[in-house]
């Protein structure tokens, strides 16, 4: 045991020495360029602390707003790691501020839905502040071998905080008065600080993609004898052998924690009356066991309930549904029939339902808002907004999701595999689109990934598909990022694909691929020619499988759910006629403008499906998926962008290093 501590003592010391020599990387290799976007600093005149703050600032899209919260935050150091560490305090105390400014706006407020959007600003706030604090304080001591693991939290937690200052904005949609602007003024220097803080970890993470270390390539081989750091020897897996039973058991072999019927047969009921008996911030496996029947109630799984499991009787039996909506004056983040918050959160045999209506516009049946959460075998029900996938790492396998406009929307990094989207028939005057992915800043890791996924009608559109147009989505936010690979598109699907927001918005800046699908709207012919259009090699297109998206080995394979981390298909020969996007167009911290030629796709002229069946697009109730595979991922990744002079002898720092 003594050795163990030792050796954990010493990782620590390392991880410290890491953190600084990856910020001076980034620092350095710019110190003799940094300055505002004008380039008008001349290093010679500006003392050591403000030469630091400028370099490390230089990556972030408001430079000024960080170099003046950096000098008045980190006084007069020149530590690479305490101006990383103060980036994400000014950003939380920022956003405590704003949280404080709604709370006098919404006793002032007349308006009901602007006082509502106030109340909900409050509580995003403070779930912000919550991811920050976890980003600065996971900035602290960690396991070296997991470097990479780490940056990866703190960017998908950054983003979360990103993300749910836009939704506090997105409040305000339909209020009076000016509530709203004057909301937005209050989140501008948090917003922009919370984009700093992630463009500066982006930064590191970057330069750690191009350096060829040793101990990162090796880290694998040290986690086996390494205890995941926080957890202690005793629970060395986010998932124990608990849970693993249970998602292979039959019902009548489960022996859950908790058991709700409606027929009295459990101690409970109702599920909100179970909620009370959930353990907070449980660091092991609790399942609650819902029995057949329909729930009609409105349920919150909060933050403080993680590692929890809940398991139904299976989709069409058990189902939790509600019909809460925004016709009748709920805010879309409140029509939520259930809202997952507790990280790893795992969903099996459920049917979550929105029965309002398309009349009753945006009604969701599930937000998901826990990270590293899985749903297996669960059925989404709805019209308008019926999953909103809203931030953090989300995997759904064998799932169904049925709706009419943008049902599946958020800002999370989401992977569906072997699920089946069903269009439903709207009302007279609306057409159909499936996404509508909400990523609002560029650095973000979020987006869309639906993955050997049949998309078609319900029977309720069958008949009228051709007269009614449906589309794969359209882009709710700037940089909205959706990915369909290796999916069935039916004949419903509009030969252009794709449909606008509003006029132009974010046509050049959203980043939408189609890769080897198959059924007959694949064709990509006749698709829309936006710049935001990218055409990816099967190279490039390994960045959107599970495995790397979600950091999906790390995590999904412990709990038994059927997963596959990379291409299920083989996929298809480079086609010199395509001309595919240029390589940096498809990178997550674009810091140049591309010519938007170079973004356009070609027609896909290799339209032959892959030998493989794909599976039957099923107009009826019942849907017939993929035999589980276990296909070998492909082992290629996409080409690292080439280092800088200047940053060249930071590699061979760390090399000297370790």
């Amino acid at each position: 045991m003594a050795d163990k501590k030792t050796s954990k003592l010493a990782l620590i010391g390392i991880s410290s020495l890491l953190l600084v020599a990856m910020v001076v990387a980034v620092t350095v290799g710019i110190v003799e360029n940094y300055g505002d976007k004008t380039g008008n600093y001349n290093h010679h005149d500006v003392s050591a602390p403000m030469k630091a703050i400028k370099s490390i600032c230089q990556s972030t899209d408001y430079q000024e707003t960080c170099v003046s919260s950096l000098s008045s935050a980190a006084g007069n150091t020149t530590d690479p790691k305490v101006l990383v560490k103060a980036a994400f305090d000014v950003a939380t105390m920022k956003i405590k501020e704003a949280a404080e400014k709604s709370i006098v706006l919404q006793k002032l407020e007349k308006d009901p839905r602007a006082k509502e959007a106030l109340e909900t600003c409050q509580e995003l706030a403070s779930v912000a502040v919550n991811d920050l604090k976890k980003s600065f304080d996971k900035l602290g001591d960690f396991d070296v071998s997991k470097f990479d693991e780490v940056l990866a939290d703190i960017k998908i937690w950054s983003s979360g905080a990103i993300t749910y200052q836009e939704t506090c904005l997105d409040g305000f949609e339909d209020t009076q008065g000016d509530a709203g602007e004057k909301m937005k003024e209050a989140l501008k220097s948090s917003m922009q600080l919370t984009s700093n803080a992630l463009a500066i970890v982006t930064e590191i993470s970057s330069v750690l993609a191009t350096m060829d270390i040793p101990m990162f390539q090796n880290r694998r081989l040290l986690s086996e004898d390494i205890s995941v750091m926080g957890h202690g020897d005793e629970f060395p897996n986010w998932l124990d052998a608990i849970r693993r039973r249970i998602l292979h058991a039959k019902p009548n072999q489960i022996k859950p924690d908790l058991i709700v019927a409606k027929d009295g047969s459990g101690k409970y009921k109702t599920i909100n009356e179970a909620l009370k008996d959930i353990p907070e911030n449980g660091n092991k496996t609790f399942v609650l066991y819902i029995k057949e029947g329909v729930y009609e109630e409105k349920v919150q799984f909060n933050s403080s309930m993680t590692y929890l499991m809940v398991v139904g009787d299976g989709p069409t039996k058990t189902r939790i549904t509600g019909k809460l909506n925004f016709v009748d004056g709920v805010a879309t983040y409140h029509t939520a029939t259930v809202a997952v918050l507790g990280d790893y959160f795992i969903a099996k045999d459920i049917g979550f339902e929105n029965s309002a209506g398309p009349e009753k516009h945006q009604a969701v049946a599930l937000r998901a808002a826990a990270d590293k959460s899985i749903f297996y075998n669960c059925h989404f029900d709805g019209y308008q907004d019926t999953l909103y996938t809203h931030t953090y790492r989300q995997f759904y396998r064998n799932c169904v999701i049925s709706g009419t406009i943008d049902f599946i929307f958020g800002d999370s990094a989401a992977i569906f595999q072997n699920c089946t989207m069903l269009v439903r028939k709207p009302l007279d005057d609306q057409q159909c689109i499936v996404t509508a992915q909400g990523r609002k800043e560029k650095r973000q890791p979020t987006g869309l990934v639906l993955q050997n996924c049949t998309i078609t009608a319900d029977p309720s559109l069958y008949p009228v598909k051709d007269v009614v147009k449906s589309y794969l989505g359209r882009p709710w936010k700037e940089y909205s990022r959706t990915i369909i690979m290796e999916s069935y598109i039916d004949d419903l699907i509009d030969p252009q694909g794709w449909l606008p927001w509003e006029g132009s918005y974010a046509l050049e800046t959203l980043f939408y691929t189609e890769f080897n699908n198959r059924g007959p709207a694949s064709s990509k012919l006749q698709r829309v020619q936006w710049p935001g259009i990218k055409e990816l090699t099967s190279a490039r297109i390994q960045r959107f499988t599970a495995s790397q998206f979600i950091e999906g080995k790390t995590w999904i394979p412990s709990t038994d759910v059927p997963y596959i981390p990379g291409l299920i298909f083989p996929p298809p020969k480079e086609n010199a006629t395509v001309k595919y996007s240029p390589e940096e167009s498809d990178e997550q911290n674009l810091t140049h403008k591309k010519d938007k030629k170079s973004y356009k796709s070609s027609p896909d002229l290799q339209q032959t499906p892959v030998t493989i069946e794909a599976p039957a697009p099923a107009p009826s109730a019942g849907f017939a998926f993929p035999p589980e595979s276990d296909i070998a991922a492909p082992t290629s990744s996409p080409t690292a962008p080439t280092m800088s002079e200047s940053s060249f002898s930071f590699e061979m720092f760390f090399k000297g290093f370790f």
